[in-house]
């Protein structure tokens, strides 16, 4: 009789974890690349994005989020284990991150931890390589995470019969969705939905979208949606007045195409179809969110799933006298990010607070009523959830590296270009590793400049602003 209340203490401790995992939510994680906020739901007034903007009707738009460097691996790994660069030593596309935290729980397996079956199907971690691969982190082997067929990135015989990974900058084929990778992926998810939601245990599907991301290829039908002509050509089109030259120096993304000059600058009709394909893309991108949605809505799931959508970094399109990415300005480093959770009281609004894609992870974690991990270096964002206008951070973070003289770094470069963003102000700091010495500054008012055309750090009138901008900008360097 003694044990009767100790079995029975076990029988409703047991009883109550059964209901906690039976009513936990399940995770459809979006990620897609290359993708600045030229959406619909962020004002954008050329783009058509009806998908994603339904989405953001369900949850709550950060309108002014940032990834901590604009670069695809870098930038997921960083969001992925919920640490810094700097704390992972990963600043390039070769390394990965458990080389210098082999025991790190990134948030996919810390879901698998607790109960969940994860599953990646796309460009989750990284495109090639071993950045790409991450075992632990899944429940079953994921898919189409390296893709190096030919025949899934272009359709057009005419650019399949060519050498080499990148052939023509864009390409419009009439074709059906699926005869690209991003087609493919959404049809793997929607089936995969469908095998889930008989599953007992929950779920953290994540489906990683390469479009946006060069070169420039959808289906025909995406590329009619818009008139080439009614988009217009990039404002500033200079590079910012006083910027250094570590500031403005192409990757060579973009120059790499054969289409695209090597050298100098390009002619009105490419910057026109460039700028045509990086929106048609989009489009295309965006119906695959739509189907990834009905699937959700079909299967009874959408009340019972978290939703987060999210741009690994952001990207020029001729701004600035810049392409792609890889730098430390505001459109390489502003982020898309939507989150919809259900039965939040902020959903269907939009948040003007700093956060950074670091908080992704604690706010997932948080929002799904798993603990938080003390290693991570993100903030939940679950009272921005149910409060839309509270505060965030005081600034959000970036940094990109620079080596001395070529195009592209490795490790943490030779230079390193370090950002805060506050609520008016970017500014940079670049400064060498081995000495420390600081090599140039930066500083942009938004306010007054909101395109980020002339730097103003050398200006007396901005002198105590500077001076209080380099002191948070210190526990912020190693």
């Amino acid at each position: 009789m003694k044990l009767l209340p100790a079995i029975l203490a076990a029988f409703l401790l047991a009883t109550s974890s059964l209901e906690a995992a039976e009513t936990r939510l399940n995770v459809l994680f979006i990620a897609v690349d290359d993708l600045r906020p030229t959406l619909g739901c962020y004002e954008d007034p050329i783009a058509l994005s009806p998908n994603i903007d339904r989405l953001a009707r369900r949850g709550v738009v950060f309108r002014r989020a940032y990834c901590q460097q604009a670069l695809c691996s870098p930038s997921r790994l960083s969001m992925l284990t919920g640490m810094l660069p700097d704390t992972i030593r990963v600043w390039d596309l070769k390394t990965h991150f458990r080389k210098a935290v082999p025991d790190a729980v990134t948030l996919p397996q810390h879901f698998k931890q607790n109960g969940y079956h994860t599953v990646s199907l796309g460009k989750v971690f990284h495109g090639n390589g071993e950045p790409a691969k991450d075992p632990p982190s899944w429940s079953e082997p994921a898919r189409y995470d390296i893709v190096t067929d030919v025949k899934l990135r272009y359709a057009l015989p005419k650019n399949r019969a060519g050498k080499g990974l990148k052939r023509a900058s864009t390409e419009a084929a009439d074709v059906p969705d699926d005869e690209y990778v991003d087609g493919i992926v959404c049809r793997e998810a929607t089936q995969t939905l469908e095998r889930l939601a008989k599953a007992d245990e929950p779920f953290f599907l994540a489906v990683g979208f390469r479009k946006p991301h060069l070169p420039f290829c959808a289906p025909k039908r995406y590329w009619d949606l818009y008139d080439r002509d009614a988009i217009p050509l990039p404002q500033p089109a200079d590079h910012p007045e006083g910027a250094p030259e570590l500031a403005v120096r192409s990757w060579r993304e973009l120059e790499g195409y054969p289409d695209v000059p090597g050298e100098g600058p390009l002619s009105t009709e490419l910057v026109r179809r460039l700028r045509h394909g990086y929106y048609a893309c989009v489009s295309y991108t965006d119906a695959q969110v739509g189907k990834l949605l009905d699937r959700l809505d079909q299967l009874g799931l959408t009340d019972s799933t978290a939703i987060v959508l999210w741009g690994d970094h952001g990207f020029h399109l001729g701004e600035q006298g810049l392409w792609t990415k890889a730098n430390n300005f505001e459109l390489a480093t502003r982020v898309p990010l939507i989150v919809a959770v259900p039965n939040r009281a902020g959903n269907g609004r939009s948040s003007t607070a700093l956060v950074e894609t670091l908080d992704i992870y604690p706010t997932l974690a948080e929002a799904c009523g798993l603990n938080i991990p003390d290693e991570l270096e993100g903030a939940s964002l679950c009272a921005l959830l149910d409060n839309p206008a509270a505060p965030g951070r005081a600034f959000a973070r970036s940094l990109f590296p620079r080596d001395r003289t070529k195009f592209r770094h490795q490790g943490p470069g030779d230079i390193m270009g370090r950002a805060l963003r506050t609520d008016r102000f970017r500014f940079v700091q670049w400064r060498e590793n081995a000495s420390g010495n600081v090599v140039a500054e930066e500083l942009y008012d938004h306010q007054r400049d909101p395109q980020e055309s002339v730097n103003v750090a050398d200006r007396a009138e901005y002198a105590s602003t500077l001076k209080e901008l380099r002191t948070l900008l210190k526990p912020t360097g190693q």
